[in-house]
């Protein structure tokens, strides 16, 4: 899952965003909007981690989840 398709799903992706990183709350979540920068940015704030640290998770998050989806896709074709 790229980015592009985060961001562009934003509302579905919430859940799973707080499942991942449940220190974040509602505000925070409205305030990322999608925003990857913004995002490790809270992460940064509510976890005392480095923008390093943040982006790596991140990238984990997404690339687990790209994988699932990707797995979804192809369910459905």
């Amino acid at each position: 899952m790229d980015w592009n398709r985060v961001e562009g799903n934003w509302k579905q992706v919430n859940g799973k965003i707080k499942e991942q990183w449940g220190k974040l709350t509602d505000d925070d979540l409205d305030t990322v909007a999608g925003k990857r920068d913004q995002l490790a940015g809270r992460l940064q704030e509510r976890y005392g981690i480095t923008k390093e640290q943040a982006e790596t998770e991140i990238d984990q998050w997404r690339a687990a989840h790209a994988e699932r989806a990707d797995a979804d896709d192809r369910r459905i074709a």
